[in-house]
């Protein structure tokens, strides 16, 4: 084997093995619905009160232009980095580079925080006090954690079946779920549609926490695009995964928050000690007994997928940034036979164990969940925005050629990104000390390889696109299109 061959071989994952209906799946896996409605419906409640369908409808609404964001960039650049290399061609390296980093630092504080509901739903089928226990959280979270690892070193073939099985079972009990909630079950509030009115906010401070929260409910479904080079036709397989998966946890999203707010009471949801498993407390108020455990195995499913999922997600980017040695080129290793990201899988896990163990010294589970939630959500905001920004940017000349580029090319995905913006900078002003820090704190760690690479080590990465890349990247879009 030459040296280039070798080089090719040891920094390329295995290509063309996912289709569309792998690509739906792992949209929806991403975003994770049991996951996130068990995790954050407590948070949400408490920023918003009965305000959830409204937040979640506003922010899905300006979500979705990101998502058709990404379903054009793909178009042209079919790339695990995603908007790591997006936005560097349409903007800035530097700015593609944080674009990056706020994906690795989001998805590593994920990781503390997926793992709580974990380990809590495992215990919460035993005994409800060991369930807010959490020393008892933090080792069987820390033994989920390390079997959804061994399931993304195994390849890629072997999570997304994986995930098929789960996410289905986990989807079909969470509608199951959802149905006898509104339409069975005991109702302790009477619907209103005031609860889809900007009027349920009380105020613009009110409006921006919940749409914060909403944002971290629907953020995961781009792991469609940091699976870009292993999907097969991928230029038009991974955009539209994500829009398909997008639309299905948009809807039960809507469908659960209604019911949480009919059969549950404002102490239930308000209630620290179900921060980390209120769906199981959905379960026994609609579903008293054995069968109302059977929504704790969605919240079992849906955080194994998740963190699956995000494990796919930061070993990519991780992995791409080690290609492009703007990270140690260690990282840019595959796997000789399963061609997965060894060494950056190896890294997160050993990364992301120590930050959990070591979460349990600094709160309660309810105050781990609130502020990780909340700084993931100054990270979304970021890179997001920034896609949404790139895709306008990039494909101008493209956007007056058709209603439709002019909508879902540019209006939909720069209204989309200045919603994020406007959200970043209102929920900061409003964030705790501790979310701060470790929101932007952990972005700022980002411009110390920034500085290694480009000033010391002169990375390419980090020139400018020149104006005959910037054309052939056109020329490739229209061919695409």
């Amino acid at each position: 084997m030459s040296d280039a061959s070798k080089q090719t071989s040891e920094h390329s994952l295995r290509s063309g093995v996912l289709g569309l209906f792998d690509s739906v799946i792992m949209g929806i896996a991403g975003s994770a619905p049991g996951y996130s409605i068990a995790a954050t419906t407590t948070a949400l409640f408490g920023a918003v009160l009965y305000g959830g369908p409204a937040a979640l409808l506003y922010c899905g609404f300006f979500m979705f232009g990101i998502v058709f964001a990404f379903n054009y960039l793909s178009k042209d650049d079919s790339h695990a980095g995603a908007a790591y290399s997006w936005v560097r061609r349409a903007i800035h390296p530097v700015l593609g580079y944080l674009s990056g980093w706020a994906l690795v630092v989001s998805a590593l504080i994920f990781m503390v925080i997926a793992t709580f509901p974990a380990g809590s739903s495992v215990l919460s089928l035993f005994s409800n006090g060991l369930a807010a226990n959490k020393t008892w959280v933090t080792v069987f979270g820390a033994l989920f954690f390390l079997l959804m690892v061994a399931a993304v070193v195994a390849g890629v073939t072997v999570t997304v079946t994986v995930q098929i099985i789960m996410s289905c079972i986990e989807v079909a009990l969470l509608i199951l779920f959802a149905l006898v909630a509104i339409f069975h079950a005991h109702h302790v509030t009477s619907f209103s549609w005031h609860w889809f009115s900007p009027t349920v906010f009380h105020g613009q401070s009110g409006f921006v926490a919940g749409a914060l929260l909403a944002a971290f409910y629907f953020w995961g479904w781009d792991v469609t695009a940091n699976l870009n080079e292993e999907t097969k036709d991928a230029h038009k397989t991974s955009g539209m995964g994500g829009i398909l998966g997008t639309i299905v946890v948009f809807s039960l999203f809507e469908l659960f928050t209604i019911a949480s707010n009919l059969v549950l009471t404002p102490a239930q949801l308000q209630n620290s000690n179900n921060a980390a498993d209120i769906l199981a407390v959905l379960g026994q108020t609609v579903w008293h007994g054995t069968g109302g455990k059977l929504i704790v195995v969605a919240v079992l499913l849906s955080t194994v997928a998740t963190l699956e999922t995000t494990l796919i997600q930061v070993t990519r980017t991780l992995f791409t940034m080690g290609r492009d040695n703007t990270l140690p080129k260690a990282l840019g290793h595959v796997h000789k036979d399963r061609k997965t990201p060894i060494v950056a899988t190896v890294f997160v896990t050993i990364f992301s164990l120590a930050l959990f163990v070591g979460s349990q010294k600094i709160g309660s589970i309810s105050n781990i969940l609130t502020d990780g939630y909340n700084a993931i959500g100054l990270q979304i905001c970021i890179y997001y925005s920034l896609a949404g920004l790139s895709v306008a940017i990039l494909y101008r000349r493209q956007l007056f050629k058709s209603v439709k580029n002019f909508i879902f090319m540019g209006l939909w995905p720069v209204l989309g990104a200045l919603f994020m913006i406007y959200i970043f900078i209102e929920a900061y002003k409003g964030l705790n000390t501790t979310t701060r820090i470790v929101g932007l704190g952990a972005m700022g760690l980002g411009l110390i390889p920034i500085a290694w690479y480009w000033f010391f080590k002169k990375n390419p990465y980090f020139n400018m696109p020149s104006k005959e890349d910037r054309h052939a990247v056109i020329r490739e879009l229209e061919q695409n299109l």
